[in-house]
């Protein structure tokens, strides 16, 4: 498909490149006169839409005809800036595959709405107050002074800062930087501002490109739409009733600043970061105490290491730390322990109970590395009674604790590090470390690895040759064979577990460590996370309530939901099932940040990835309560259809919408037939048929709202989602979206820039997979040229067919006529494959790009537009418009009024259906003649290389005249292949019949060398296999049977005129390859693969 894609849109390309010469030519380089032709008719339609409300949709009313229902819905987007093509690239997933099914005669419902939970936007209006506070209004910042920072380090800054901000610091800039007045920023400082500025915009640019959006059920989140309000508080108070809500403490990743936990949308860096569990080893100093350590005198004081592999504690030989990283002597919670390590861990313990005061970090001692260097440790399990601490360069003070234990004996990068102590005397000097801290200390066995022995690191070492830790790539390599081998493929060798595999005895040995007092469990995030407010994340142990994802019966239950889930995509069917097997209990709660409250404890609010899971279901209502305002009008029910109140919204009454067995509520103040039209909209629209998300929600978003489908609907598996559908990421021009570097684009400056059908074509093309698409404005402006072309040929033919000025007679007469009617056919058959699997890029190749092609070829068969037929035209003009219809809706629209005359709206118009059953030997026949064509042509382009040696005179004497034009030709063709060709096709077929796939070319090799009627022929047997190999990609399996579906000299002789007419021959005649004397063309030629001789006469 790629190469397909390549081939028909580069000969596209070509025909645009040069139309744009031309029109450059006339107009001037700065003209937008397409464009705004385009534009203007985007307007007018759009204003036609708006006047007959062309998205809104109700479930049928008893007794209306109904065509069946199509609910697609995409994630809200947070409001905290203006829309931009990232969001507009997966929402028009949504947008064109809407506008496909409304086509088969679906009531096909697109809502949208707008997010404005969790921190954000109360970050950033907080951020805005406080600059106001400290530089006034309109602030005045005080400019950085960087002369301070050097090189490197003033890079490093600068790329943070504009990788997140855009090259600006302050929030106040920020908000500048997307067009709003310093008078209006002001206004931000309140978090409710957001929320009525943002929206509004949203659905103005959301209008321009066109979306289809039944806008009556749109509305904003938090308390302040207080009927969303009053749907999330009923889902968690049924799920907290069901017990999927628990309260305790949990390790979870947590802002100190903000006071609360970090999920992923309150994150500016770091999402899907989760935290990672350690076994907190504690290595006690031995006296004599070194100097800085003195004051410590009395007190038990831990070197403590984060380790990941506790059962390697046996075969300790020191520990290591950094000397130049600066490590500190922490108090903790009794007061006898404290612990050694860096500043960075003990901020992490601090928050998991570690430390005297909750988030408090007192700090008795600080110190580089080198000052304890060479202290005397007792290490737990070791074999040594006493081991020492020595230097390591590569420690990382962002990860761990600084401190990190040596095992020789199974850890490559120890191994290589001690052995570079003991052959170098001078790196023991220059680190003041003696002989006997080194020398005395040899690897220890503790567990046995087939093919490695006990000694696994000194053996793989030896043979990687790794000559010393600065060995990265070697030691990297050691460390990804050791590492799973050991856990998966080890045995133990020592301690109380000999003879146990290490993935039976890993967890055992950890709690013998627990429970001796000599290990902690500790946690600290897998990578650095940074809040929205600009804090460094740590683990906390903190009191919450959490989601119990995870829970076996549970769990199960999603699981049968993501089994008759449609996906699409095997990678996404992966990662949906890994996340689903990972996913464990998800804090739901925090104490800062715009969202409603836990129901049964309001001192919470709900985060932002919880309240957004089951909201599709509130779509289906949300018009009948709210009436097309966002926020619900305050919630008092004026400007609800049903005149129901927020307030009256019970728990009861949602339970009757959305609960099939739910009784009808007894005491409610809204009346039974409100409360059944509730319920009959829900019961209509739902599942929702389709989700379209990017790729990094699967493992949250996505995954959360199978969970929590299957939760508050278990016994109604039809009510579990239908589809969901995840893409890439987008690029703009094959480069990653960047504010800092200029490279990024709102969706309101593409359409003013592109225009929209324009901008939803490119994004229909960018790309359908599971991989980074690319937004090319290429394509864009060559899009801009097309359409504007394809109008005017349209309005030209139509005024033509008005005037009977084309053929007219029978639509089947010419051989041209036929294959241009089954290229038509084929266009629809293949666009309507890519509309159903979500393939546009393919949809658009079939039904814009390849049609287009047709078209060009038939009209260039009959010599002029008057010579095509009046029906097929007509036909070509109606069909290239339905199948445009869901990706360019507003040049649609106009055809269809405007130059087709037909009544009614293109949105309401059924997908075209062929005439009959694609003609397969026509369309092969038309592929094969215009390729054909393409291959003469460049016949009769003069070889440059004899071109220039004529030039020159190449055997010395003057320079040859050029060789005459040819104005004549023959076209030699093969009937039938060879036996030999036949045979060499035969066993290929048959051994592809026997693997169900293509065989290996050796396997063909050897088959063939068995045929003995082939020996004369293996030098030209295997270039045919890879003919037929090329073939196959093309044809399938049709390739490898050699049948011929179409006489190809009928098909030449039939258009004799167009070929003589095209090359500018006088003369040019098809002849069978058994008339040719030339015993290379004889080898040449094959069927469909004719040889072109051109000559002067």
């Amino acid at each position: 498909a790629t190469n397909r894609w390549k081939v028909v849109c580069l000969r596209s390309y070509r025909t645009v490149d040069n139309m744009a010469d031309t029109a450059a030519a006339g107009d001037g380089p700065k003209s937008f006169a397409r464009r705004d032709t385009l534009r203007a008719i985007e307007v007018e339609v759009q204003k036609k839409w708006e006047e007959t409300r062309a998205f809104e949709w109700d479930a049928p009313r008893e007794g209306e005809a109904d065509g069946g229902k199509f609910f697609v819905t995409f994630p809200y987007p947070y409001m905290n800036g203006r829309l931009h093509l990232g969001h507009t690239f997966s929402l028009s997933k949504c947008e064109f595959t809407v506008g496909y099914q409304r086509m088969l005669g679906k009531r096909a419902l697109f809502p949208f709405a707008f997010h404005c939970t969790g921190m954000p936007i109360k970050a950033s209006a907080d951020k805005i107050k406080r600059e106001m506070e400290l530089y006034g209004n309109p602030p005045q910042f005080p400019v950085k002074d960087e002369s301070a920072v050097d090189g490197d380090d003033k890079k490093k800054v600068h790329a943070k800062v504009a990788a997140k901000t855009g090259n600006v610091a302050y929030q106040w800039q920020i908000m500048q930087m997307i067009g709003i007045a310093d008078e209006e920023i002001a206004k931000f400082a309140d978090p409710l501002y957001w929320l009525q500025y943002f929206p509004p915009h949203a659905i103005n640019d959301l209008k321009m490109m066109g979306l289809s959006v039944d806008w009556r059920r749109s509305f904003i989140t938090t308390p302040a739409n207080p009927y969303y309000d009053s749907f999330v508080r009923w889902q968690f108070d049924t799920l907290k009733r069901m017990g999927k809500v628990l309260f305790g403490k949990r390790h979870t990743i947590y802002s100190p600043k903000d006071g609360q936990p970090c999920m992923d949308h309150d994150r500016a860096s770091g999402e899907g970061v989760d935290k990672q569990e350690y076994t907190l080893v504690k290595m006690q100093v031995l006296e004599p105490f070194p100097e800085v350590l003195q004051p410590l005198v009395g007190k038990n004081v831990y070197l403590v290491c984060g380790t990941l592999r506790p059962e390697t504690m046996y075969g300790q030989t020191n520990c290591w730390i950094h000397p130049d990283i600066e490590y500190g002597a922490f108090a903790t919670s009794n007061d006898v322990d404290v612990f050694v390590c860096t500043q960075r861990a003990a901020r992490n313990l601090a928050f998991q109970g570690f430390s005297p005061a909750e988030g408090h970090v007192e700090r008795l001692a600080s110190f580089k590395g080198q000052a304890i260097m060479g202290v005397a440790l007792r290490a737990p399990l070791a074999r040594y009674e006493r081991v020492y601490a020595l230097p390591m360069l590569t420690i990382k003070p962002d990860k761990g604790t600084g401190v990190v234990t040596s095992v020789p004996s199974d850890s490559p990068d120890d191994f290589a590090a001690l052995s570079d102590l003991k052959k170098k005397q001078a790196m023991r000097e220059k680190f003041g470390v003696t002989d006997e801290m080194v020398l005395p200390f040899e690897p220890v066995p503790i567990m046995e690895l087939p093919g490695f022995g006990t000694l696994s690191a000194p053996t793989l070492c030896e043979q990687l040759k790794v000559q010393s830790q600065n060995d990265r790539e070697k030691l990297q390599k050691a460390k990804e064979t050791l590492y799973l081998k050991a856990f998966y493929e080890g045995i133990m060798r020592t301690g109380a577990f000999a003879g146990e595999p290490v993935e039976v005895a890993k967890p055992k040995v950890r709690q013998e460590l627990l429970e001796r007092g000599e290990a902690l469990v500790y946690f600290e995030p897998e990578k650095p996370v940074v809040s929205r407010s600009g804090d460094e994340c740590v683990v906390a142990l903190c009191d919450q309530w959490f989601l119990n994802y995870g829970e076996d019966e549970w769990r199960t239950l999603t699981e049968r939901c993501l089994a008759q889930l449609e996906v699409y995509m095997p990678e996404m069917k992966h990662l949906f099932a890994a996340t689903i097997g990972w996913l464990r209990q998800w804090a739901c709660s925090r104490s800062y940040g715009l969202g409603s409250r836990l129901p049964w404890d309001e001192a919470y609010l709900i985060e932002s990835l919880s309240d957004s899971t089951i909201y599709m279901a509130y779509y289906t209502v949300a018009h009948l309560l709210q009436g097309g305002v966002l926020d619900g009008a305050g919630g008092d029910g004026a400007g609800s259809p049903l005149a129901i109140k927020a307030a009256d919204m019970t728990y009861a009454v949602w339970d009757f919408v959305f609960k099939k067995d739910a009784p009808l509520p007894a005491d409610s103040a809204i009346p039974e037939q409100a409360l059944r039209a509730l319920r009959r909209e829900f019961r209509y629209w739902y599942p929702f048929d389709l989700r379209v998300s990017g790729k990094d929600l699967v493992t949250n978003h996505l995954s959360f709202s199978l969970y929590n489908h299957t939760a508050i609907w278990a016994d109604e598996p039809d009510m579990w989602p239908r589809a969901m559908r995840a893409n890439g990421h987008l690029q703009l021009n094959c480069q990653k979206m960047s504010k800092s570097t200029g490279n990024f684009k709102t969706l309101v400056q593409a359409v003013e820039e592109l225009g929209a059908d324009v901008m939803r074509f490119a994004l229909a093309v960018a790309g359908d997979t599971h991989e980074d698409a690319n937004f090319e404005e290429a394509v864009a402006n060559q899009m801009i040229l097309r359409l504007f072309t394809q109008l005017e040929w349209f309005k030209a033919v139509g005024e033509a067919l008005e005037r009977g000025e084309l053929r007219a007679g029978p639509a089947d007469a010419r051989w041209a006529d036929r294959a241009f009617a089954a290229q038509i056919d084929r266009a629809i058959v293949e666009t309507q494959r890519g509309y159903e699997g979500l393939m546009f890029r393919e949809a658009m190749l079939a039904g814009f790009y390849e049609l287009q092609n047709a078209r060009d070829t038939y009209r260039d068969l009959c010599g002029s537009n008057a010579e095509m037929h009046a029906d097929l035209v007509r036909r070509f003009v109606e069909v290239q418009t339905l199948l445009l219809q869901p990706v360019t809706p507003h040049f649609c629209e106009h055809v269809w009024g405007s130059i087709l005359k037909r009544p009614g709206s293109v949105l309401r118009a059924p997908f075209p259906t062929p005439a009959g059953a694609p003609a397969a030997p026509l369309i092969a026949a038309s592929d094969y003649f215009r390729g054909a064509v393409h291959d003469f042509r460049l016949r009769l382009v003069p070889d440059p290389k004899k071109a220039k040696k004529a030039k020159k005179g190449g055997d010395g004497n003057a320079a040859a005249p050029p060789p005459a034009r040819p104005t004549a030709g023959t076209v030699w063709v093969a009937g039938s292949y060879p036996e030999w060709q036949r045979s060499v096709a035969g066993v290929v077929h048959r051994l592809f019949v026997q693997a169900g796939e293509l065989p290996d070319k050796t396997a063909v090799m050897a088959e063939l060398k068995q045929v003995a009627a082939l020996k004369p022929h293996m030098k030209k047997a295997m270039p045919f296999v890879a003919q037929l190999f090329a073939a196959f990609k093309i044809k399938g399996a049709a390739a490898l049977t050699l049948e011929l579906v179409f006489d190809e000299r009928e098909v030449l002789e039939e258009n004799m005129d167009y070929l003589r007419r095209t090359l500018e021959l006088q003369t040019l005649d098809v002849k069978p390859l058994e008339e040719c004397a030339d015993a290379k063309l004889q080898d040449k030629v094959l069927p469909l693969n004719p040889a072109f001789v051109p000559r002067a006469e």
